[in-house]
């Protein structure tokens, strides 16, 4: 089997390309940057939806990465042989579609088109798909949400603990990665929720991400009325401060159900936050 990777070099393809190499496969990673080829590994220098030279016949095409321009090369290149389709779209979709921030509204917006997109271009020339919508994800270093709050934390030796009473369901980088596998050899022809093996309160998240560093940091709590006037005076902190109440999980029972993949609880150490360096598994 030959597998397409679009996002490769991103957190997801961290995990993805090794098992995809240990199964055997085949593997075409396509990226804006350039890469050395490696075992098992042909890197391909290209940019959706444009700029992406001419690829091979695949069996599947996978991407990790922007989900609108890729359902519109999927659409335009029309790749021969009716491979099977994984995308990662994001429970922004969802979480962000009555923001009060525009700019998130627009986010929610082009993560729904590009599902629809996908799905339409894939009714098209006859491939089976699969979207997968994770939560927040964590584990190699490379999210833009808890890995720059550790790292900070480990810098200043500070870390500030928002209250939040909202449940979260971080889910590793790696269970995107089986459930993206899982999802090449059993497709659902439809939109997957994604979330973690564990529900627990913003708060609590917080508290683990503290705990899993590898140096001490002194917790400075951030009560909730200092945290409603920073949404007035931040702007770009109003959306994700608004849902520090609100619950952002995700229903596991047709992940399960269709895929059989189970993502592990929130249990992480400090290799998370190191880029690169969180191991699978």
């Amino acid at each position: 089997m030959t597998v397409v990777v679009f996002g490769a070099s991103g957190q997801i393809g961290h995990f993805l390309l090794p098992r995809l190499r240990s199964r055997g496969e085949r593997v075409i990673a396509v990226s804006r940057e350039p890469h050395a080829d490696c075992e098992g590994v042909r890197w391909v220098r290209g940019g959706l939806p444009d700029g992406v030279p001419t690829l091979p016949p695949a069996s599947a095409i996978v991407s990790c990465g922007p989900l609108l321009p890729f359902a519109r090369w999927l659409a335009t290149a029309a790749p021969a042989g009716s491979p099977s389709v994984v995308a990662t779209s994001s429970m922004s979709a969802q979480s962000k579609r009555d923001s009060e921030v525009p700019a998130e509204r627009d986010v929610a917006r082009q993560l729904k088109q590009g599902e629809e997109e996908l799905a339409a271009a894939c009714a098209v020339l006859g491939c089976a798909w699969t979207v997968l919508r994770p939560t927040l994800i964590y584990g190699a270093g490379r999210d833009k949400t808890l890995t720059p709050i550790a790292r900070r934390a480990m810098r200043t030796r500070i870390f500030p603990r928002p209250a939040g009473t909202g449940l979260r369901q971080p889910v590793h980088a790696d269970d995107v990665a089986l459930a993206t596998l899982a999802a090449i050899d059993r497709p659902a022809n439809r939109v997957l929720m994604l979330g973690g093996g564990e529900r627990l309160t913003a708060g609590e998240m917080f508290a683990r991400v503290q705990r899993s560093l590898p140096v001490a940091t002194l917790p400075l709590p951030v009560p909730a009325w200092l945290l409603h006037r920073a949404r007035h005076v931040i702007p770009r902190l109003r959306g994700p401060l608004a849902r520090l109440e609100s619950d952002l999980v995700a229903d596991n029972s047709e992940l399960e159900r269709l895929l059989d993949v189970h993502p592990r609880p929130f249990r992480p150490d400090a290799n998370c936050w190191r880029d690169g360096d969180c191991a699978a598994g």
